[in-house]
């Protein structure tokens, strides 16, 4: 059974550092695309970041240079670096696998998600 464990949101303020975790069980994770997502209360959840099983990483324009995702393939488990964060990053932030290599923006082309976890940046 493939299940995605996602971890590390809390309450911040603005300009604060926060680290998101996402321990993955039951998949070959190495081959795997990991990404992130994010869904703030009344929008769509939208593409944050991702990163392949060449290391290759693609953001979203809203977070390039703030936020860092990488990978730990000998633990199975995905990060999402986020600094200076702000209001505008609030929102559930949510894992996800695709076994696809390309970029991969609409959040259909990810086959296992992670139950979300809350992040919260106070100004």
């Amino acid at each position: 059974q493939v299940q995605l464990v996602d971890s590390g949101g809390r309450l911040v303020q603005a300009g604060d550092s926060l680290r998101l975790s996402c321990s993955v069980f039951g998949i070959r994770f190495s081959t795997y695309t990991m990404g992130w997502f994010r869904q703030a209360p009344g929008k769509e959840r939208e593409f944050v970041a991702s990163i392949n099983r060449l290391q290759s990483t693609k953001y979203a324009e809203s977070v390039k240079g703030r936020f860092t995702i990488s990978r730990d393939n000998a633990n199975n488990t995905a990060y999402l670096q986020m600094d200076s964060l702000n209001s505008d990053d609030t929102a559930v932030y949510y894992c996800a696998t695709s076994p696809y290599v390309g970029a991969l923006v609409s959040a259909t082309s990810w086959n296992y998600w992670g139950q979300g976890t809350q992040v919260t940046v106070s100004s």
